[in-house]
Order: C-alpha cells, then structure tokens, then sequence
C-alpha cells in the first residue's frame, strides 16, 4: 500500500521544524509593539536574546532526549527510579545554564533564585509534559495499527484457507455426478461435461479475485442446481429461482455454494418425496437467499470427511467477511431443514 506523504521522513521534519518555529516565535508575535529603546539595545538585553536561544535549544534537546530514549529506556522497562534521575540532572543541567549565564554575562547584581528555579521549572514541565505524551500517543497509534495488521492479515490467511476448501469438496460431488451419467449411459453426459467445463473456469479463474459479479455467482449456483438435476433426475424435486441483478453488485465467490451442496446431501437419498427449494432476490441492496431440503430423522451415515466444509465454517467465514451486515438463520421445522441468509450488498 502507498505510504502517505505525512508518513515521509521529510515530512515528520518538516511538521517538527514548522511547530518548534511556531512555538517559539509567539512570544515575539504576541509582545507589544512599543518597547524602550534604551532597555532594547542594552547589553543586558543583547544577552538575554542569545541566552534565549541557546536555552530554547537546550529544551528542543530535552523534548528528543525524553521522547525517543528515557520514554522507551526507563518508563516502557518500569525503571522508575532511574527515569527520575535522568530527569532531575537535566533539570539541574538547565538550572545551572541558566545560573551560569547570570553569573558571567550579565551586570553584577543580586541573583533571584526563586524566579530562575521557578522559571526553569515550569519550562521543563511544559517539555517534559509535552513530550512525554507526544512519545505515549504515538507509540500507542503505532502499536494499534501494527495490531490491526496483524489481525486483517490473520483474517486473510483464515480465509485464505476456507475458501481453499470449497473448490475441491465441490469438483468431488461433481465429478460423482458425471460418473454416474456416464454409468447410465445418459444423453446428458455431454451437455454435463460443458457445464462442467464453464464451472472448472469460473473456479479457476474467477475466484481468486476478492469479489465477483453476484450475477456471476448466481449463473455458477444454477449450472451446479441443472447438474444435480441432472443427476438425480425424478427422484427429487428441485425449485429453484435465482433472481440477480445484472449489475451493481458483488459478492465473495463461493461464498453460496456450501448451502446448496448441503442440501443435496442431506436432502436427497432414502426421503419420500425428496425436495430442494432454492431462492435468491435482491431488495433495497440486501440479498435474501434461501436454501430448504426435506430430511430424514433417522441417521443414515457417518459424515464424509470430504462432503464439504460445513456449515459451522461457512458461518464463521460470512463473520470474518461481513460481521454485522450479515444475518443467517438455520433451522429445522415440520421435516424442512431451512437456512436463510441476508446479506448487505455494497
């Protein structure tokens, strides 16, 4: 991902040097514009200009020296005491600077102590406050975004490996289909090898991308739904009415499939009067896709490992793909199995 220009060295600087500038000036913006022309060029006053900015210097040095080494040396590794140290020699280092500047630049006089510590106090204060939270907020910005990484990266690899699973689970129950066309000797062994063949290239071309066409999606689920007719023939009912809209919308590919490939397993075989009830429609941007399947009560077998990923993992992939702009409902009511997914298109 392109980094922003704020994010640029050169740029980190440049905000740095624009606030120092700025911070310090406003002294001189905000003073009086009327000023004694005697004290103004006095030598005193010459002195303190330059002290100034040696001292302001001096306190730039103390905002770096505590945001990027005592922050992270002492305060992050709980090293109180030797933070408080550091601290108190270079509050006595700016108190002697300015106690040394006193005593050999300017006119012998009486030397206040009072206001020069309180001065120097309060200075050291505002940097130390300042940088302090500079270093914390930042550091805590970083960590958050490093840890956002770390889960969307997580996320992606989970599902990396769900969708990793739908394709061959799929290809094995179609492939089952065509051997037992090719059993009956059926005419409709080679319209099935086409759809096949459309299905093999929308699987391996069209789901590596994050989205695809919902329309798309909805022509994969009808070739598998003719296939399984295909396949089964009068012995179960199968309606299905698949309403996508030709453009507009989007949708993780594969992300259907599992919900019908379910209800052929478990809605078909030793079930009087077998029956598969399939709609999808899209309203006001929701999708409403609905799967039904007759079942039976009486366990049959045990469940092949490679029936398919389940609906536990599809569940969890739509939380980890749409969170809240998902709702699915699975239930078991009078003989139906039932699963309802609505689904907020964007």
């Amino acid at each position: 991902m392109k980094q922003g220009w704020y994010k640029n060295k050169w740029a980190v600087v440049a905000l740095h040097v624009f606030a120092w500038v700025l911070l310090y000036s406003l002294p001189y913006l905000l003073k009086p514009s009327y000023q004694d022309p005697e004290r103004k060029h006095s030598p005193d006053h010459d002195a303190w200009s330059v002290f100034s900015y040696v001292y302001y210097t001096a306190l730039v040095g103390f905002f770096y020296l505590n945001a990027l080494i005592y922050i992270p040396t002492f305060v992050y590794k709980k090293r109180y005491l030797e933070y408080a140290a550091s601290l108190l020699t270079v509050l006595l280092a700016l108190y002697s600077m300015r106690y040394a500047f006193e005593m050999v630049f300017l006119k012998a006089h009486k030397i206040d102590i009072k206001p020069a510590i309180l001065f120097t106090f309060f200075t050291s204060f505002f940097v130390l406050s300042s940088s302090t939270a500079y270093q914390m907020i930042k550091d805590r910005l970083l960590n958050e975004r490093l840890a956002s990484e770390k889960v969307k990266e997580n996320l992606q690899t989970e599902l990396s490996l769900l969708r990793s699973q739908v394709s061959p689970h799929f290809m094995f129950n179609v492939l089952n289909n065509m051997v037992a066309l090719a059993r009956k000797k059926s005419d409709a062994l080679e319209p099935s090898l086409i759809k096949l063949s459309s299905l093999m290239r929308y699987m391996l071309y069209e789901t590596d991308e994050q989205k695809v066409p919902l329309v798309k999606e909805s022509e994969y689920l009808q070739s598998y739904i003719d296939l399984q007719q295909q396949r089964f023939g009068k012995n179960v009912t199968i309606v299905s009415q698949l309403d996508a809209p030709e453009t507009g919308y989007e949708i993780e590919p594969m992300l259907l499939i599992p919900f019908v490939e379910n209800a052929f397993k478990h809605g078909t075989g030793m079930i009087m009067d077998a029956m598969i009830d399939i709609q999808l429609e899209v309203k006001e941007k929701v999708l409403y896709f609905t799967v039904k399947n007759k079942y039976n009560n009486i366990p049959m077998e045990v469940k092949d490992k490679t029936s398919g990923i389940g609906l536990a993992n599809v569940s969890r992939r739509l939380n980890l793909l749409y969170d809240q702009q998902h709702k699915l409902d699975i239930h078991k009511q009078d003989g139906w199995f039932s699963v309802l997914l609505q689904l907020n298109l964007h």
